[in-house]
């Protein structure tokens, strides 16, 4: 079957608007090679990347970033695509010289390939990763959260919480879903004793935290 054809029958998620502001994705060094890849696309060995990263890492976030400033492509979650509409649009992006960025939780081998055309391309991609965040990283990660739920944190609250809690994104989010909760519930401020007694009914720190 022609590319063409194949491209016009499989949906990928492509283009997704791309006006974010580079300054809503935080850096550290748990993430700082995966912008800096993303940058220069014309580094790349070939024009098709995969960025790699956990849920609510800003994976998304960071490849329409790339989008708006280079004029590539996306394909967010691209493990859970069709392989063959990937073939083909690693092809396109060759021919066409417009970079693609493929988007998954995790790059190959991990993200289990069963086309072997599709899997040797892919390994020939370069990999942009993103990691769990480090310890600079997440009390940037709960002010950000704050400040886009309105709640006012003193800093000693965001430095008790990035020290007792898990190291992980989507840890970050469910611990603030459920302190902005209990703090709209009871209307109260934001203290530690609020986050410990909070946290600890909802299993998010243990009893010693």
């Amino acid at each position: 079957m022609a590319e063409g054809n194949t491209a016009a029958q499989i949906a990928l998620p492509l283009d997704w608007p791309a006006d974010p502001r580079a300054d809503e994705f935080l850096i550290s060094e748990s993430n700082r090679q995966a912008a800096r890849l993303l940058e220069h696309p014309g580094g790349w060995p070939v024009m098709t990347a995969v960025l790699a990263g956990p849920r609510k890492s800003g994976r998304s976030l960071l490849a329409r970033i790339f989008a708006g400033r280079t004029g590539g492509r996306i394909v967010d979650d691209a493990d859970r695509c069709e392989e063959a509409a990937l073939f083909h649009a690693w092809n396109r992006a060759q021919e066409e010289r417009r970079p693609l960025v493929l988007v998954a939780e995790a790059a190959p081998p991990a993200w289990r390939v069963g086309l072997p055309d599709l899997r040797s391309r892919l390994s020939a991609s370069p990999v942009a990763r993103i990691d769990p965040p480090d310890d600079a990283l997440i009390p940037q990660l709960y002010r950000r959260q704050f400040e886009r739920r309105g709640l006012h944190v003193a800093d000693e609250v965001t430095r008790w919480l990035a020290a007792r809690t898990a190291r992980s994104h989507i840890a970050v989010m469910r611990c603030v879903d459920v302190l902005d909760a209990e703090a709209l519930g009871q209307r109260r401020r934001l203290t530690i004793a609020l986050a410990r007694e909070a946290l600890g009914a909802a299993a998010l720190i243990g009893d010693d935290g």
